[in-house]
């Protein structure tokens, strides 16, 4: 497992039930998750909750705020600092378990001054800002202008000059097209992609439709000397196995290397860990793990 265990300003304190209760700061917050079909480990502990984001029948749901909350609040994990807030779609803009992904990114950047990297679906740009700080130069690809300016918040509030970055609104598949046709290369390449979803002008991404053959084109766009390619996958279904083999086949005849692929977990207070998702990584052969 790659465990998330050096936060300090979050934490899981209980799960049980279909439900997870997390601490984002002095934010206490209750959330669904569909994977916790276990008993509650600490009844007690419930009652702290600060919002509680309770699904409806029909689909969806929404938040029960038990005390006014600001509008959004920082978090820090290592000298990087980010806004989150309860979302309509029970998210707060951050995933905490990549931070295990941001530690070993930003380790091998830190051995390759100004390394040039792609974040695809690059979200509120937890990554982003880890690279950045770490010394990247990143380029920052999202569809959605909304996640993109938060992502540019999270930069400035990190302290990270502008010029460091930079933050497009584009469908990834494009986009990635698009360097390829300028000769454009990069030393590392993330990406996040969701199960479903549409780009700025409205072209349709289905996971087990276009995944491999992004990861194809991705391929082509590693320089000469390349440090890292990280798949992340959240979707039912989809094992560390299955980004191990997209890897395999797609990046491994090219660059060689090697592959780790294992779940992504976050340590839980009253016990146990919560599995939130799936990593494969690819690093170049030769760069310490």
């Amino acid at each position: 497992m790659f465990i998330a265990d050096a936060w300090q300003d979050f934490e899981v304190l209980d799960t049980g039930e279909g439900m997870k209760l997390e601490r984002w700061g002095d934010v206490i917050l209750s959330r669904p998750d569909p994977q916790v079909i276990w008993p509650k480990s600490d009844a007690s502990l419930w009652s702290q909750a600060d919002a509680v984001y309770q699904r409806s029948g029909e689909g969806g749901g929404a938040w029960s705020f038990r005390r006014t909350l600001p509008e959004r609040w920082e978090v820090g994990y290592r000298d990087l600092r980010f806004y989150v807030r309860p979302t309509g779609f029970k998210h707060t803009g951050l995933f905490p378990e990549q931070a295990a992904n941001w530690d070993w990114m930003a380790g091998l950047v830190r051995r390759r001054p100004s390394a040039r990297v792609l974040n695809l679906f690059a979200y509120t740009g937890g990554a982003t800002v880890a690279l950045l700080k770490a010394g990247a130069q990143v380029t920052h690809v999202d569809a959605a202008r909304g996640m993109v300016l938060w992502a540019k918040e999270n930069r400035a509030l990190s302290g990270i000059p502008e010029d460091r970055g930079r933050f497009i609104t584009e469908d990834a598949k494009a986009f990635v097209q698009r360097e390829l046709r300028r000769g454009k290369r990069y030393d590392g390449i993330l990406m996040d992609p969701p199960s479903f979803g549409r780009g700025p002008s409205g072209e349709v991404w289905k996971l087990e439709d276009e995944l491999y053959p992004l990861v194809e084109l991705c391929a082509q766009l590693l320089s000469d000397r390349p440090l890292f390619f990280l798949i992340n996958g959240y979707t039912t279904g989809f094992q560390p196995a299955v980004l191990h083999n997209i890897l395999r086949q797609a990046v491994l005849p090219l660059h060689g290397g090697g592959i780790a692929s294992r779940e992504l977990c976050l340590p839980v207070a009253s016990g146990g860990v919560l599995p939130a998702g799936a990593s494969g990584r690819w690093q170049a052969k030769g760069e310490p793990s």
